[in-house]
């Protein structure tokens, strides 16, 4: 008769349901027996995927969409039987602005994060300076690096299109992505096909022309057309995955403070998992999601290189404020799917996002959702305020930038500290070694943000690539040890 796997997964945001769910889909494939926990130390599922609906409006305090060019959580999304709940952005307006001298302009069509694609929007925008505009045209001319190894966004921007093109458009479309510095950030771990062009053409602006990337559908600053999200909001996927999940036992409210190998070395591997309060587990099989540092205090006891490298991985913190208000009383009209913002403008927002724009049923008929996005490894000291001053902050940017002069029908903040991860130049070299140390362990797999991607998507894709490499290897091990 088969042994009866145990398998603890630590963390209950999208990375650590995503592995319970592909467990249970391996599970029932090859009929292999399970018991299945599933740890959260907060009192709700889904991380940082959180939707609230209050006033006719909806939500989405975390993340609000997910790109379909990464496969991985639309995939998720059809195993579950969702795609008919997928709504893509509004077609109207699918553009993004840029705060310029303290007022908004649109980002170039075509300027496509850290290259521009079209000549006339370029020769025309007032966003650069002529000076600028010859600089980032030069990029054909300047000499490729031999060597294609890592550097920073700022490094590669300023290299090859000029200072200009970095501080006022590459680093605010950046810092609303990872919220990172473009001097520390690693374009290899990022955007390697930037790094990849530049190899094989010579030039990044010849590379995208050559290849005929630039698609209809590709506004400024992203391919809106790839963004997808649910009609109910992004909370329909991990309610979705809870659904799926009945024969999982949930422990919420539990922290856990320790995790150690027993029997090292032997064929079944064995795991003890020590909680906070006392209880501890034993399984054969250990999944840690979340913060990379918050996995290497779990592992203190089992590898200490391991643990260092995993420490190494900085966070981010954020903030989002969420404002509703009445049509009339914004003066802006709105034709965009939100703005981001140069930290050389000092501003206190980094990024504003027109929810009701970007995605309908968002808002009541005569109202709009807006929503500021502050702090960041840019703005580390604006996470530490309280809800009111971030509330005024993020309004006296607003007011200011669409014309608002009323109040708002109600405001909300949500803070997500030490979120995001931050990919320092290196990453890559980082992570090869933090794989090979996890190799050495059997029965143990770590998933998150912390190693080759932050989006939905990429957390889906880790969750169920360390369901299937535990799921194998105790296959594997448990084969062996019923053998011998």
């Amino acid at each position: 008769m088969p042994h009866t796997k145990r398998i603890v997964i630590i963390g209950g945001g999208i990375t650590g349901l995503s592995a319970a769910h592909r467990v249970s889909e391996l599970s029932g494939e090859g009929n292999h027996p399970l018991e299945v926990t599933l740890i959260e130390a907060r009192d709700r599922l889904g991380g940082v995927i959180h939707t609230i609906k209050r006033d006719g409006f909806l939500i989405d305090s975390g993340p609000d969409n997910f790109i379909t060019a990464k496969p991985w959580a639309l995939a998720l999304a059809r195993r579950l039987g969702l795609e008919s709940e997928l709504i893509s952005t509004n077609e109207a307006h699918r553009r993004a602005l840029v705060v310029r001298r303290g007022k908004l302009m649109p980002i170039p069509e075509g300027f496509l994060l850290m290259a521009p694609t079209k000549l006339m929007p370029m020769i025309t925008t007032p966003l650069f300076s002529l000076p600028g505009k010859l600089r980032m045209g030069m990029e054909i001319l300047v000499p490729a690096r031999k060597a294609n190894e890592d550097e920073s966004l700022a490094s590669f921007v300023v290299r090859r299109f000029g200072r200009e093109a970095l501080d006022r458009v590459v680093q605010p479309l950046i810092s609303g992505i990872y919220t990172a510095r473009p001097e520390r950030l690693s374009l290899r771990a990022t955007m390697p096909r930037f790094l990849d062009l530049e190899g094989k053409y010579g030039s990044v602006i010849k590379g995208m022309r050559f290849e005929g990337k630039q698609r209809k559908t590709e506004g400024s600053g992203a391919r809106y057309g790839m963004f997808v999200t649910f009609r109910d909001g992004l909370q329909t996927l991990t309610n979705a995955l809870r659904g799926r999940l009945d024969h999982v036992r949930f422990r919420l409210n539990e922290r856990v403070i320790r995790v150690t190998q027993k029997a090292a070395g032997s064929a079944i591997p064995c795991w003890r998992v020590d909680l906070e309060h006392g209880a501890s587990m034993e399984a054969e099989g250990v999944i840690i999601t979340g913060p990379s540092r918050h996995s290497a205090r779990l592992l203190t006891e089992v590898d200490t290189v391991l643990g260092k490298q995993l420490s190494a991985v900085q966070y981010a913190s954020s903030a989002v404020v969420h404002l509703a208000y009445r049509r009339e009383h914004v003066a802006h009209p709105l034709d965009a799917f939100g703005c981001v913002v140069p930290i050389t403008e000092r501003h206190q927002i980094i990024a504003a996002s027109f929810s009701s724009v970007k995605y309908a049923g968002r808002a009541p008929e005569g109202y709009v959702l807006l929503r500021a996005f502050m702090g960041g490894a840019l703005q580390p000291g604006m996470i530490e305020r309280d809800d009111e001053g971030l509330i005024v902050a993020a309004r006296s940017d607003l007011d200011d930038l669409l014309g608002i002069t009323t109040l708002p029908c109600f405001a909300m903040v949500h803070r997500w500290p030490d979120s995001m991860a931050q990919y320092d130049v290196g990453h890559l070299e980082r992570v090869a070694v933090m794989r090979k140390r996890l190799a050495e362990h059997k029965g143990l797999q770590l998933a998150g943000n912390g190693f080759e991607g932050v989006g939905v998507p990429d957390c889906v894709h880790a969750g169920e690539r360390a369901a299937e490499e535990l799921f194998s290897a105790l296959d594997l091990y448990m084969q062996k040890g019923e053998h011998t």
